[in-house]
């Protein structure tokens, strides 16, 4: 290995390699520098991440999905804060995590409405919310965005906290097809920084798609995987590639539903009854674009 080596006798800067000692000029001895100082930055940078419990979440987006995923983190004891435009749009939020805690309450604890009541309370209690994402993020574990799939607002918004959060901060987005490198390289955090794709509704859905990218740190990808499983859901593994394992499979089965409907060789209510009776699946093509929604159906398909 490479090590400086300054002595004496020789004033200028000098490398150690296998015994032999060569000398640099200041130029070469600035770059060489450099190097090393980037390397130590680096171990210091994997460290922290290596060392860091996911507990403090920063929900981005309050939305269905954002709403879900916060309370399903708050159900499994994190400290968590959903960050939205304004506190309208926030207090529906809570009260929709309210009313899906007691449908959940409703089967975890028939026999026991005073434990189902407190379980309520404790999760809403683990439940805070802000309209100020800068100053939510200084405390944060993980910020995960579960905003409008927009390129450039998810690049802007995540540049801006980039500046705010701390250096272990991982950073994730919950995005159905946008590239977790291309919204990852407006910050300076590109090893700790992935994709956490929830399915909808999150309480429910069991499946969480952890993405890394070519330049997400192990570190980084093992609290993802980690902090899913703590979740209580399963996640698989895939790379950073257009629609990840789900969707790059089940859109172009949405799609060529609608072609064939286009083409008047069947109406969309004998399509969506013959992939539900045919094929086994709870919902037919046509009713699971409109679940998901058609903006956001439209914008995997862009992806």
């Amino acid at each position: 290995s490479w090590t400086s080596h300054v002595t004496a006798d020789l004033p200028l800067p000098s490398l150690w390699v296998s015994g032999a000692v060569y000398v640099l000029s200041p130029v070469a001895g600035q770059h060489i520098m450099a190097f090393f100082t980037h390397q130590i930055c680096r171990g210091f940078s994997s460290s922290a991440v290596r060392n860091v419990v996911i507990k403090h979440v920063t929900i981005i987006g309050g939305g269905q999905m954002g709403a879900g995923i916060a309370q399903v983190a708050a159900s499994t004891g994190h400290s968590v804060t959903l960050v939205d435009t304004s506190d309208d749009i926030l207090k529906k939020a809570v009260k929709g995590i309210e009313g899906s805690l007691k449908r959940v309450v409703k089967k975890k604890f028939a026999d026991k409405p005073e434990a189902g009541e407190e379980f309520i309370q404790k999760v809403v209690q683990n439940v805070s919310t802000s309209t100020d994402a800068g100053s939510v993020v200084q405390g944060s574990d993980l910020v995960l965005e579960a905003i409008v799939e927009n390129l450039k607002i998810k690049q802007d918004l995540f540049g801006r906290l980039d500046k705010l959060a701390p250096a272990h901060t991982i950073f994730a987005s919950n995005t159905s097809s946008l590239p977790i490198s291309d919204i990852a390289s407006s910050t300076n955090r590109l090893d700790r920084f992935g994709g956490l794709h929830f399915f909808n509704p999150v309480p429910v859905m069991k499946l969480v798609e952890v993405i890394g990218t070519s330049a997400t740190s192990q570190e980084t990808f093992d609290s993802l995987l980690n902090f899913s499983k703590v979740l209580g859901k399963t996640p698989v593994s895939c790379k950073d590639t257009p629609g990840f394992i789900v969707n790059r499979l089940l859109v172009p089965y949405i799609m060529e539903a609608i072609r064939l409907h286009e083409r008047g060789h069947g109406s969309k209510e004998d399509i969506d009854i013959a992939m539900k009776l045919g094929a086994g699946y709870p919902m037919g093509p046509f009713e699971l674009a409109d679940y998901v929604g058609l903006d956001t159906s439209k914008f995997i398909i862009d992806g």
